[in-house]
């Protein structure tokens, strides 16, 4: 309740009343004065569309200036044409700077650990908790929406006391809080930076439609491993790469790896194919080797196993895929036959 509170003190800030909006999150304003109740995500979804709104304000009465609905869609339309989350996030700190100065964000990695601190300018006064706590959550949730992927915290830091909601930040954050520390901060695995975004601008105007969630949701699946494999096994998509010696390489067991891969959706074998299937695809568009050396590229024993596995992924013989994707791509037809 005391995220409500902050949400009707933004009101009283602007001399408004929050009637409108507490009733389309269905919170009896009796309510609002019991600091032990609480309510749904849901109810906090509701409540702050309404007054976002309502205050023409996505800042919902933090900063010195109001930033106007639709602020943090721009933010992430900024963001989401990046490589890497590691991109996206540098961008989203920078322009998150543009629009309100009252606060810092820096996404700094020193060795195998990533920090995004966040850095107060000004005072920002009754609502500096609902601040910190909604703009660093914000930051966490458009990243795992970014990735399609859990990303787990090994730290998130506050600096100031505990509140008495304090049980509310494991929920929000997944992890442990600590309290009085000098600078907001959210620390996780580096690695995530290097994963590709799974979005696209279709996937953002749809998302932006209901993008409150993101502030609550937690994300189950996490992608870093299926990423890691990936990355093994683009390196040299015609090694064998048998479950021992990938678990070796990833400083895991071979029954961790098929277990968590299993978590994350994917499976040895299907990643495997789809490194070989790509392989196969880049030579035949990208080169005039044989086919009979295309398979051994992509890791095939013989030219007529490859053929019957690339029929099961294409619908399409190898030869016939190259005719078919060099005009496609530009490039000249060869003519030649001998394939």
């Amino acid at each position: 309740m005391a995220f409500v509170q902050a949400i009707v003190q933004a009101y009283a800030q602007r001399g408004m009343a929050p009637a409108a909006a507490l009733a389309a999150a269905r919170i009896p304003p009796a309510l609002v004065q019991d600091a032990g109740a609480r309510i749904t995500a849901l109810q906090m979804e509701a409540l702050s569309a309404a007054a976002m709104r309502e205050l023409d304000d996505e800042a919902l009465g933090w900063f010195s200036r109001r930033l106007p609905w639709g602020s943090y869609g721009m933010l992430a339309r900024a963001s989401i044409s990046s490589p890497t989350l590691g991109l996206a996030l540098r961008r989203w700190c920078r322009h998150h700077a543009l629009i309100a100065d009252d606060i810092g964000l820096h996404l700094d990695a020193q060795g195998a650990t990533a920090t995004l601190t966040l850095a107060e300018h000004r005072g920002l006064g009754d609502l500096r908790e609902f601040c910190i706590v909604s703009v660093l959550r914000n930051a966490l949730g458009l990243s795992c929406w970014f990735i399609d992927s859990r990303l787990p915290l090994l730290e998130a830091a506050f600096p100031f006391a505990a509140p008495p909601h304090a049980g509310v930040y494991p929920l929000l954050f997944g992890v442990a809080p600590r309290f009085g520390a000098p600078q907001a901060l959210l620390r996780f695995d580096a690695r995530y930076l290097d994963m590709p975004l799974q979005r696209d601008e279709a996937m953002l105007r749809q998302m932006l439609q209901r993008a409150l969630p993101l502030t609550v949701r937690q994300y189950r699946r996490d992608r870093l491993l299926v990423q890691r494999v990936r990355q093994v096994l683009a390196q040299a998509p015609e090694a064998a790469h048998s479950a021992q010696t990938l678990a070796d390489h990833l400083h895991v067991s071979p029954r961790t790896l098929h277990r968590q891969l299993k978590e994350e959706g994917a499976s040895l074998q299907a990643l495997k194919d789809e490194a070989r299937q790509q392989r196969a695809r880049d030579l035949l568009q990208r080169t005039d080797r044989p086919v009979k050396a295309v398979a051994q590229a992509a890791g095939f024993a013989s030219e007529k196993s490859f053929t019957r596995a690339f029929r099961e992924w294409t619908g399409l013989a190898p030869t016939e895929y190259r005719r078919r994707q060099r005009p496609a791509a530009g490039l000249p037809a060869t003519g030649r036959s001998s394939f």
